[in-house]
């Protein structure tokens, strides 16, 4: 955690630039996540808070799981993405393959750093994957408080389905509207599944948890096409 807590104090805060086109940065983050006839779901959300390990939303405080059970798993993935939207939470899924992939290489390396465009610069968030959970919190609040940082969105992986039907749900929660906007917690969380499902970017991931002094934070802007300073 030192070592961690070492690389982030050099990494840089906000950054202000001009990019030719924000989709530039948006268009370059593969459609890993599946994009979500209606279910019943509970409308009520629970945040923790600090980076320690969280307690588990079970999946039938949210959903009727039995009448899922009848969906096919393309129906059942739109209605979860659509229950989500607007809400101040993100509805996503994957496959199973995929899902097994990111949570072997989370557990191997839970830590990692994702630019977040705004306007005309970028600011820093800091993310930690403790399986089902992955949680994202601003850099410069990780490096003033560390474990203790407030998460700013927390994401959980329901793996009911996994099995059945090929699915793992995907659920995002904001839990400070006025630090994300849904928007930009939904790229959040497809841009640093990216980093974890793609081969070549996975590099990146490795070498910020195992190889710090050779970590660059410009390769991270590179991937997704955002200007170093």
């Amino acid at each position: 955690m030192q070592r961690l807590c070492k690389l982030a104090s050099s990494l840089p805060r906000t950054v202000s630039k001009t990019l030719s086109s924000p989709s530039s940065v948006k268009g370059v983050i593969p459609g890993q996540l599946l994009k979500g006839g209606s279910l019943d779901f509970v409308r009520t959300s629970k945040f923790a808070s600090g980076f320690s390990p969280l307690e588990v939303k079970p999946l039938n405080s949210i959903m009727d799981v039995e009448r899922a059970k009848y969906k096919s798993p393309e129906d059942l993935a739109m209605v979860w993405d659509d229950f989500h939207l607007g809400r101040g939470h993100i509805g996503a899924s994957m496959k199973t393959s995929l899902y097994r992939l990111f949570e072997q290489r989370a557990a191997d390396c839970q830590y990692f750093v994702i630019p977040l465009w705004r306007g005309s610069g970028y600011t820093t968030m800091f993310s930690q994957v403790k399986s089902p959970h992955m949680i994202f919190t601003g850099l410069e609040d990780y490096k003033a408080r560390g474990t203790q940082a407030s998460p700013y969105f927390t994401v959980t992986h329901y793996t009911e389905f996994a099995d059945s039907k090929d699915l793992v749900l995907v659920r995002g929660d904001v839990v400070f509207a006025s630090k994300l906007t849904d928007e930009e917690a939904k790229w959040l969380l497809e841009a640093t599944q990216s980093f974890y499902l793609n081969d070549v970017r996975y590099k990146l991931v490795e070498r910020f948890n195992k190889q710090t002094h050779d970590f660059e934070f410009k390769d991270v802007l590179q991937a997704l096409n955002m200007p170093s300073m």
